[in-house]
Order: structure tokens, then C-alpha cells, then sequence
């Protein structure tokens, strides 16, 4: 159970820090300001064409030459940086697909433009990125496992040690990924329930 909490505790970490991550440079995205979108752009790229291991080794071993962090901290930044590029895609595709009339309508009356993001766009965006978003939550919880070779003890750094000392690399594999989907379940009933909650306020808000 020590394995289980760690992972669910470096999935968050690096969740949280892939929303902030996400959002920001979606902002950038639809800025409509060039350098920023240029800027958003590379970021996402280089992100999604290199292999996320790779992104776990260069961040831990460049960070601990300045600061330790530590293990958790360092894996949940990677993460986090991750998982940023693939979020702010979904969020610059819900807010792009938020019909354009709704901001002209607020700027009409006199809104400014961020209250009239704030208030009116973001919510809406939110309520359509989720289905996408849930998907991303659960490709990170699994994406987590990686963390593992850089020593940090999750559940499948876990297996790893037991198949050490007791040779059996099955059982424990196999067991591992049944606790992965377990969790994977757990997670994807709690997305289901929000996203069930946020359409029927919809629902109701449009009543």
C-alpha cells in the first residue's frame, strides 16, 4: 500500500503541475500574439516528439546538478512538463471551440476581454475539455510507472525489487498491473461522476 500511495502522489503532483502548465500556454496559443504562439508551439512540439523517459532522465539529472529535490519532486515536474503539452492542446481546442459570438456579445456590454475569458469562455472550455482530459488523467497514471528507473519506489519499482529477491518476475507483473487497474478504474469512475455532475449543472443552467 506504501507502493500504491506513492504512485497515486507522483500522478497527482505531476497532474497538477501538467494543469497549470496546460493552461498557461494555451493561453498563449490563442493569444492571437505571434511570439507567444511561436513560443507555445516549440514547447509543445519538442515535448510530444521526444520519449518521456528520456524527458524523466534529462529533467532529474539536470535538476540535481543545482538542486535535490528529491525523487518525488523531480518525477512529478517531469511529469508534469509532460503532460502539460498534451493538456494545453485540449484546452486550446475547448476554447477555440467555443462559439466566437459569445466573447463579442460580452465586449458589447462592455466586459473586458480576460472577465469575459474568466466568466464566460473558461467554463464552457472546462466542461468540454473533460472527456479528453480524463483520457490524459489515465495515460499519466500509467505513464507514471516510468518514474520507477529513476529509483523512486511506486508500485512498479516495487515489483521490480520483489522479482529481484524472489525471481518471480510473472506473479509479480501480473500483480502489479492489477493494482495499476484497479486504479485506473477508480479513476476513470471519478472523472465519469464529474463529468456526469458538470453536464447535468449545464443542463440545469440552460433550463
Amino acid at each position: 500500500m506504501d507502493a500504491v500511495w506513492a504512485t497515486v502522489k507522483i500522478t497527482l503532483l505531476g497532474l497538477i503541475i501538467g494543469l497549470v502548465i496546460g493552461l498557461f500556454f494555451a493561453f498563449l496559443k490563442v493569444s492571437k500574439i505571434k511570439v507567444l504562439e511561436i513560443i507555445a508551439d516549440i514547447y509543445i512540439y519538442i515535448i510530444r516528439g521526444t520519449p518521456l523517459i528520456v524527458q524523466i532522465f534529462i529533467l532529474y539529472f539536470g535538476l540535481v546538478e543545482f538542486v535535490d529535490l528529491g525523487r518525488l519532486w523531480a518525477g512529478g515536474i517531469a511529469l508534469g512538463v509532460h503532460n502539460g503539452a498534451y493538456i494545453a492542446e485540449i484546452f486550446r481546442g475547448s476554447i477555440q471551440s467555443i462559439d466566437k459570438g459569445q466573447t463579442e456579445a460580452a465586449r458589447s456590454l462592455g466586459m473586458p476581454t480576460n472577465l469575459a475569458m474568466r466568466r464566460i469562455i473558461l467554463p464552457q472550455a472546462l466542461r468540454r475539455a473533460l472527456p479528453p482530459l480524463g483520457n490524459q488523467f489515465i495515460i499519466a497514471l500509467k505513464d507514471s510507472s516510468l518514474v520507477a528507473f529513476i529509483g523512486f519506489q511506486d508500485l512498479f519499482n516495487r515489483a521490480q525489487r520483489l522479482t529481484s529477491s524472489t525471481g518471480l518476475a510473472m506473479e509479480n507483473y501480473i500483480i502489479v498491473g492489477i493494482y495499476y487497474l484497479i486504479l485506473v478504474l477508480i479513476l476513470t469512475f471519478l472523472v465519469n461522476r464529474l463529468e456526469h455532475r458538470m453536464s447535468k449543472s449545464e443542463r440545469g443552467m440552460a433550463a
